[in-house]
């Protein structure tokens, strides 16, 4: 290898992967699903130096296995069962489920096929080494880590001034980060200054690694492709009503526990037709990921009082922010809504990969489940992908459909 060795533990993920995760191991054991990498810069090209770093990098990933210290960890967080766990003692990622390539326009290619338990786990580290490599050969990395760090800095003294009231915030940029060392720069940097904010608060990063080496909240609950493939993996149903087995199977493993619903994987509108009061009383709070943030906040909170739900139950409720956030874009939604009802941010590449260059637009999707094809629908155009226009076009129907039915 080039570099160092870029993922070193098998924490070194987002921790809705384990939350997801274990209800996979428990009900979904037998999902096959096929991943799909892609960048959707059109002006970046992968050397194939590059190509051949990600590979090895991504061999070294492939050696690694959990240790008892970690496994004790997960074993600690309230809502993951000691089955899971045993599971885990035994699992190692698979280098023959990847195939890494050079056919793509941007000259990387890269699919993973196998179980859904083993190929879901892949995404992320797949994601931050592609990154680390891009950046550490394309750029002077030493002048990018010093911008970085500049940047990290000037951010925390802003929330110690009160330049910005943001609340309850989380880090949530490894899928994008510049590198491991700056995100660990990151989180320790604004959790460390947590005493001296003004009206804002780190609670934690989705990096399980961090999380546990720095003593912080892990956060993360689900994924697009929980809905994707708990809805549309085996065709069986109408994928219009995804988010309802989602949604049933996640209360089924979690009753009350670890319930923030992501809301837009076949639109918002679909997502509240299944979004009944007894779900909207279980989980304590909905994600946004897409899609104008301030006009589905109102509707969330409409969609609450349309439930019957007081105005005092709605405070007790969280709408979570995840979509391209700022610490301006942060303060405006949370003094828009926060006399109303909880409000908390999941804020990623401009805390992890914030720099004088633009960071990588990448991204890796489940493509088929069983076989099948899946698609995600946004509440905006660009962010799904799928391998077959017809299967979109047929979930789009489905969608229409139903939303234009008076009654379900």
């Amino acid at each position: 290898m080039k570099f160092a060795q870029i993922i070193n533990s098998l924490l070194e993920t987002d921790t809705y992967k384990f939350s997801m995760g274990q209800v996979i191991f428990h009900r979904y054991s037998g999902y096959m699903t096929t991943w799909t990498w892609r960048c959707r810069n059109t002006d970046v090209f992968f050397t194939s130096e590059m190509v051949e770093e990600i590979k090895e990098q991504i061999k070294a990933y492939c050696d690694l296995k959990f240790t008892d210290e970690e496994l004790d960890y997960l074993n600690g967080i309230r809502w993951i069962k000691g089955s899971y766990v045993e599971y885990l003692r035994r699992w190692t990622p698979r280098f023959k489920d990847f195939e890494i390539g050079t056919d793509d326009p941007c000259g990387l290619s890269i699919e993973t096929k196998g179980t859904w338990l083993s190929t879901s786990m892949y995404e992320i580290p797949v994601l931050a080494i592609v990154n680390e490599v891009y950046f550490r050969i394309h750029y002077d990395y030493d002048e990018l880590i010093k911008e970085f760090r500049e940047k990290n800095d000037e951010k925390v003294q802003w929330l110690i001034d009160g330049k910005y009231e943001i609340g309850n915030f989380s880090e949530f940029g490894l899928r994008r980060r510049l590198s491991a060392e700056a995100q660990e720069y990151a989180v320790k940097n604004l959790c460390d200054n947590n005493k001296n904010y003004k009206n804002s608060h780190c609670v934690g990063t989705s990096n399980v690694y961090l999380a546990k080496k720095y003593n912080v909240t892990p956060v993360g609950t689900m994924a697009h492709e929980w809905i994707m493939c708990v809805g549309q993996g085996t065709h069986r149903h109408n994928p219009a009503y995804s988010n309802y087995y989602a949604l049933k199977a996640w209360i089924s493993e979690y009753e009350t526990d670890n319930g923030t619903a992501l809301t837009d994987a076949i639109t918002t509108d679909c997502f509240l037709r299944d979004f009944d009061r007894t779900y909207a009383t279980v989980f304590s709070g909905v994600r946004h990921d897409s899609g104008d943030p301030v006009c589905w906040g109102e509707k969330m909170i409409d969609h609450y009082k349309s439930l019957g739900f007081s105005e005092e139950v709605i405070k007790m409720k969280t709408l979570l922010f995840s979509d391209s956030l700022d610490f301006e874009r942060a303060d405006k939604l949370y003094k828009h809504f926060k006399d109303r009802i909880k409000v908390a941010f999941g804020i990623g590449t401009y805390i992890a990969n914030d720099t004088n260059v633009p960071a990588l637009n990448i991204v890796m999707k489940t493509t088929k489940c069983n076989g099948n094809d899946v698609a995600k629908i946004a509440d905006v155009d660009g962010k799904g992908m799928c391998k077959n226009p017809d299967y979109v076009h047929y979930l789009k129907r489905t969608i229409k459909y139903r939303l234009e039915k008076t009654r379900d």
